[in-house]
């Protein structure tokens, strides 16, 4: 399976259930990592996402009867949630379970895992982190890879604050040499200064 992968400009008056999926998987028959490509929701709320992504994933994988997550990230978890033509059941493992990840089960296929990428994560770093999770070369867990993507952007954003703190003291800024000003000559109560030399006649 190659990418799906889309990052349409935000529209706020659209449901997330009418927008496009926003996932990615590792190409068919490639050997298993420990993620099998990612999902960037544009919610927590589980109820409204998980139909647009069981309709991708049931052709694919087989029906998906069940998912699990960790709680740590979803404030509700739902029971059972309806998608196309029957029932998804939803079940939480806190200890047991990557907080970043979603578990997906299928009675013909078995079992799938993906990467979740926070709903407000920023472009550039979602496109990093799908194109990282759909590797399957890497052996980095869902949190491992979450990981080095806040390791990416801190290091990028210190890179720009350098680059515009060289620029800023170029320009004259608070890094620049201190100018010195020029001295001024005294001028004496009832005396003008002469036009060419600021001083006195």
């Amino acid at each position: 399976m190659t990418a799906i992968t889309e990052y349409p400009q935000a529209v706020e008056d659209r449901t997330p259930s009418s927008l496009p999926l926003r996932l990615v998987l590792a190409p068919a028959g490639t050997s298993p990592a420990l993620v099998d490509g990612a999902w960037w929701p544009r919610s927590r709320d589980l109820t409204a996402e998980l139909p647009p992504l069981m309709a991708v994933l049931d052709p694919l994988w087989g029906r998906i009867t069940r998912v699990t997550v960790n709680p740590t990230f979803w404030p509700v978890v739902p029971r059972k949630v309806q998608v196309a033509g029957h029932l998804v059941h939803v079940g939480w493992f806190k200890a047991e379970q990557d907080p970043h990840k979603l578990l997906l089960l299928s009675y013909t296929t078995g079992r799938w895992d993906l990467l979740v990428i926070p709903p407000g994560t920023g472009a550039a770093t979602a496109a990093r982190l799908m194109t990282a999770a759909a590797d399957p070369l890497r052996l980095l867990t869902a949190s491992g890879l979450m990981d080095e993507a806040e390791f990416f952007r801190i290091a990028a954003e210190a890179d720009w604050d350098s680059t515009r703190e060289l620029a800023w003291d170029s320009e004259g800024g608070q890094g620049a040499a201190p100018r010195t000003p020029a001295p001024r000559r005294p001028v004496h109560p009832g005396t003008a200064p002469s036009p060419r030399t600021g001083g006195t006649p």
